[in-house]
């Protein structure tokens, strides 16, 4: 939502959603705010726990079922299966997702990426679209006077101009954008660690279809599921910063990832929201 700065300042219950690509420091900053003040909604943790919790369960257990000592136990129901996602760790969303690729290097045919892909763009959406009940739960339930939305990095793929607008009507959205200097080290980052992503499909078409032909390769079945990541991400991240922008440009405000990172105190993070606010109004 749009408001002025004194409208912001006299908010009673203020309610943020915070916007940017992964490693921009959504869930640090968040992590920053008092316990006891904000409810620290997470998109992810949501979509984990909550719409992607049984296919995350099968694909789990899909792993043991070919291991023969797992298998007889679980077929006996002599032990069961479970998965600890916190804000912090959302390690079995990652292994879900997975990569297309080579399935010697445990890479999944596209079909099936595809298939989890699709599974995470629904999840995703109605993450976002629960907002408005968790911030009602947050009040009416728990007594939180503040609430903090930390939405996933794939927010503004999801092309859902109801999912945006649903946001933008219940918080207010705050795009932490990094600066230039900072684009390289995520970037650099990404490419020692490459990690499952969600992408638009078509862009996933277009790039995985240029990968290929770079390097040669007749089928995905033979892409090498890490080497596809580390390229894409560069190409993704790129992709991803104009739509940051018409997002914060429409519905609400921009930050710089260094102002962010700078918040060391609940009345940092307000003067930097102000400060937005008052620069942008």
């Amino acid at each position: 939502m749009k408001m002025s700065l004194q409208e912001f300042l006299d908010w009673p219950s203020k309610r943020i959603t915070l916007l940017a690509m992964s490693g921009a420091g959504k869930t640090t900053l968040a992590n920053k705010l008092p316990k006891a003040n904000w409810f620290h909604y997470s998109g992810d943790y949501r979509i984990g726990t909550r719409y992607l919790r049984e296919p995350i369960l099968d694909n789990i257990k899909r792993q043991a079922m070919s291991v023969p000592f797992l298998r007889e136990l679980l077929l006996s129901d002599s032990i069961y299966i479970s998965n600890k996602i916190t804000v912090d760790n959302l390690a079995p969303v990652s292994t879900f997702l997975a990569k297309v690729g080579d399935p010697a290097k445990n890479g999944l045919s596209l079909q099936e990426f595809k298939r989890r892909q699709q599974l995470h763009h629904q999840a995703e959406c109605a993450a976002m679209n629960d907002v408005p009940e968790f911030i009602n739960k947050a009040q009416d339930i728990y007594g939180y006077p503040h609430f903090i939305n930390d939405a996933g990095g794939s927010v503004c793929e999801l092309d859902c101009p109801d999912v945006i607008e649903q946001l933008a009507k219940n918080t207010i959205i705050i795009y932490i954008k990094i600066p230039p200097v900072l684009e390289q080290t995520i970037i650099e980052r990404a490419k020692t660690d490459p990690k499952p992503l969600y992408y638009r499909e078509a862009f996933l078409d277009e790039k995985l279809n240029e990968f290929m032909h770079l390097n040669n390769y007749a089928s995905t079945d033979e892409v090498p599921p890490d080497e596809f990541v580390t390229w894409v991400f560069p190409e993704l991240f790129k992709s991803r910063l104009p739509r940051y922008q018409a997002i914060a440009d429409q519905h609400g405000y921009t930050v710089d990832a260094n102002e962010a990172a700078a918040v060391k105190t609940e009345a940092d993070f307000i003067k930097m929201i102000s400060d937005a606010l008052a620069k942008q109004s």
